[in-house]
């Protein structure tokens, strides 16, 4: 284990500078000024992996396509191994991946100003009943009937009442909230201003009808309060079908189209306003839609920028009034000239970039394949060891990492991945493959397709913010044509809502016998 190290580049100065830097104190200073002012430079490998919240920026249209951030771990990471195959230097891994936290979201109190009123309206709906039951017994005791056994049974029937609704009002209502939405929802306003009002209507008569009276009659007193969760009851069930059971069955099917990329999908869903439609897409698109990369929408721009960038005029009449428009007509009429042959460095730059892809994939399965060969035979090799000296996972994969890192690093950069995997989630990933006994194409799977967002880091969903934009009211419900937009920083979904049309299916009788016809075979043929 002595024999072993592994050197990271996290760090505020490159490994050449650190082997360097007893010549002088102020030339080391100089180079971390410098670079601080050019994070993107190449000459000096400090590297610093974050995750950060916010989106990547998109290089100019004007400049080649670059790396937007310093991520050169594949190239900083390097093994240097001994005679010992579990060597492993957990100060040098210390500095790995180390992801800096995303600015901290404020609390939000109107966030849960909804739950709260739920909560408070709940207790109202479980002490009313109760509160109809202890008045009289506290306020005048000594005038009230003795309560018969039919009156104990009503007892019994309130309390497991006032228990499923209890349970069923938290399974319905008392549910984290998935989503902020702009406006009320009407439904749930309508339900809790309709329990207000039957909690009043009660408290009324209660008051009017018994309390003033002082009602003897303890028993219709019980029953009153059990026709109260009765009716509460009958309430939930109205909240079950309004909330729940009315947008299952499909009637528009909604088209949602990504603004970037064009990447398209459909939903069916049913009678569901614009807030609470876009709220379902948005439930969706994070599992359905692949994450979204700025990077790859860049290559248009820079293939256009190359070109103009390419082009020289020269003014051999001088300097003149028109000079301006004049060069600007000259790169014009050339860029249309060149349009005809856009086409052949298209199509080569396409072959080339694949080439590259393929061979950088070819490199990272080779790679990954020899790494998980080298822990297979570590495992085998640990199962002889006393059980004390048995490593974990997360050092076998911070052990078998640096072999695979350059070749994984230049994928990443090539098929521009590399701001959706820090290396704290890659040796995360690899130990969860080594943990399961997974092999080296299911740990290659997730780097080698595109996935879903919420397959990525947090940073990339959690603090979303969306905009719904619509131009009828978001709590009208759907309908034929209804056109509204969800726009984030970066991009902005498009949704088309078509009605589902009506079917008409009509039966046609076959009878049996149609199918039957009889084989007449001539004497003369030999069958």
């Amino acid at each position: 284990m002595d024999t072993d190290s592994i050197h990271s580049g996290y760090s505020h100065h490159s490994n050449r500078s650190r082997g360097s830097n007893k010549q002088s104190e102020r030339s080391s200073r100089d180079r971390h000024k410098s670079h601080s002012r050019d994070s993107s430079s190449r000459s000096d490998k400090n590297v610093t992996i974050s995750a950060s919240s916010a989106p990547p920026q998109q290089p100019d249209q004007g400049s080649a396509p670059t790396d937007a951030q310093d991520d050169n771990w594949g190239e900083t990471t390097t093994a240097v191994t001994g005679t010992s195959d579990h060597s492993l230097s957990q100060e040098d891994l210390a500095g790995f991946g180390k992801e800096t936290d995303g600015p901290v979201e404020k609390l939000n109190c109107i966030r849960f100003l909804p739950l709260a009123l739920t909560l408070l309206l709940g207790l109202l709906v479980l002490v009313t009943p109760l509160s109809f039951l202890v008045l009289p017994q506290v306020v005048w005791p000594e005038r009230l009937q003795a309560c018969g056994t039919a009156c104990e049974g009503l007892f019994l029937s309130l309390a497991f009442k006032l228990l499923i609704l209890l349970l069923a009002g938290w399974a319905l209502f008392v549910r984290p909230t998935r989503a902020s939405l702009p406006r009320i929802a009407v439904f749930r306003a309508l339900l809790g201003l309709l329990t207000l009002l039957l909690l009043l209507s009660y408290w009324l008569f209660f008051g009017v009808r018994i309390l003033d009276s002082q009602e003897e009659n303890y028993h219709g007193i019980v029953q009153f309060a059990v026709s109260l969760v009765d009716a509460l009851l009958f309430i939930h069930y109205l909240a079950v079908v309004l909330l729940e059971i009315r947008h299952l069955q499909p009637c528009f099917s909604l088209c949602v189209v990504r603004s970037t990329d064009g990447e398209t999908h459909h939903y069916n869903l049913g009678q569901l306003s614009i807030q609470r439609a876009a709220l379902v897409i948005l439930e969706h698109y994070y599992k359905d839609f692949s994450v979204h990369n700025p990077a790859l929408l860049t290559a248009a721009k820079s293939r256009a920028a190359k070109h103009l960038a390419g082009l020289k005029v020269y003014n051999v009449d001088g300097a003149g009034s028109d000079a301006a428009t004049a060069q600007s007509r000259a790169k014009i009429a050339a860029a249309a000239r060149q349009r005809d042959t856009s086409h052949n460095e298209l199509y080569y730059e396409e072959a080339e970039h694949d080439r590259r892809v393929r061979k950088r994939k070819a490199r990272l399965v080779v790679a990954v394949e020899e790494a998980f060969t080298h822990v297979r035979r570590l495992q085998e090799e640990e199962k002889k060891k006393p059980p004390g000296d048995e490593m974990d996972p997360r050092e076998a994969a911070q052990a078998i990492f640096p072999s695979m890192a350059r070749a994984l690093q230049k994928y990443l950069r090539t098929t521009r991945q590399q701001h959706c995997h820090s290396m704290d989630s890659i040796q995360a990933h690899l130990a969860f493959c080594i943990t399961n006994n997974m092999t080296p194409k299911a740990f290659l799977e997730s780097y080698l397709m595109a996935g879903p967002t919420l397959q990525y880091g947090r940073e990339c969903w959690q603090t979303r913010q969306w905009t719904l934009v619509s131009e009828a009211s978001v709590t009208s419900p759907l309908h034929h044509g209804s056109e509204f937009q969800l726009k984030s920083s970066d991009f902005s979904l498009v949704v088309t809502s078509k009605a589902i049309p009506h079917l008409k299916l009509s039966e046609e009788y076959v009878h049996p016998k149609s199918h039957k016809f009889v084989l007449q075979l001539q004497s003369e043929t030999s069958v």
